[in-house]
């Protein structure tokens, strides 16, 4: 079974789209899929249906948007396929949707990425870059982009757009150690307007053009982050992103405290 969820949700047996078009089939699966080869209780499945306040016929309806979902699988399988009953398991208190040891692009961006973040802990900045790149290069859309989502699918993918939001930090990170500044203006200028509160990419954004000789732009930059988020939460920016600012001021070009503070900003914003 081919599972994915990093922009258009597709499960595939055999080859065979095994996605349901129908709103609440298409959530039970998208639930059953994030969490492939561990079953997900009825009661999570339940609150991701109908909230807090299911109907009566909760149970039933749910056993028959199971049943459509084998049947799905049943029709894709033929006849040398593996039973339904195998590939959506029914186990205590709950269903599993056994994956085969198929593919997921979930399973293979966290590889990657972490595999990445080894690389550079490491200090191999080039294959680092390289890793998150590729982990990054999965995600077509949002996650679950064409599904509707209930409480449980909402937290999953704002917990998947968080681990995306880290790789690519840490990826502006490694491409900021290979002196690569001039090319990543673009990109963090773009991520910059779409995150406004973010400080990490904020930081990143003012070392490249810093690098670049245009510290006014620099300095603009942190100003605008330090405007919002004075605006909306009453903060000022935190003392990395101080730090950064202050080795601007200074034009301090070597300043080994402007290297250093790339690090510490993968935590912050």
């Amino acid at each position: 079974m081919d599972i994915g969820i990093l922009g258009a949700f597709d499960v595939r047996e055999r080859g065979v789209s095994v996605t349901p078009t129908a709103p609440k089939p298409r959530q039970v699966l998208a639930l059953l899929a994030l969490h492939a080869d561990r079953a997900v209780p009825v009661a999570t499945l339940t609150e991701e249906l109908w909230g807090q306040r299911p109907p009566r016929s909760a149970r039933p309806t749910l056993q028959t948007y199971v049943m459509h979902l084998r049947e799905l699988i049943a029709e894709a399988g033929g006849a040398g396929g593996r039973p339904p009953k195998q590939v959506l398991r029914t186990m205590p208190g709950g269903y599993q949707l056994d994956s085969g040891e198929g593919t997921s692009d979930v399973r293979e961006f966290d590889r990657l990425a972490r595999t990445g973040y080894r690389a550079m802990d490491a200090g191999d900045h080039r294959e680092a870059a390289r890793l998150l790149r590729s982990a990054l290069d999965l995600w077509t859309g949002p996650a679950l982009a064409d599904v509707p989502a209930g409480d449980c699918l909402r937290a999953e993918t704002t917990g998947l757009e968080e681990s995306r939001l880290c790789a690519l930090d840490r990826r502006i990170e490694a491409d900021l150690r290979l002196g690569r500044h001039r090319e990543l203006i673009a990109e963090l200028t773009v991520l910059v307007t779409r995150y406004p509160t973010h400080e990490s990419l904020c930081g990143q954004l003012m070392l490249a053009l810093h690098r670049s000789g245009r510290r006014g732009e620099a300095l603009a930059a942190y100003q605008r982050l330090r405007t919002t988020l004075v605006r909306e939460f009453g903060l000022e920016p935190s003392a990395v992103l101080g730090r950064i600012r202050q080795s601007v001021l200074t034009a301090a070009e070597d300043d080994p405290g402007a290297d250093d503070a790339t690090g510490p900003l993968s935590q912050a914003g």
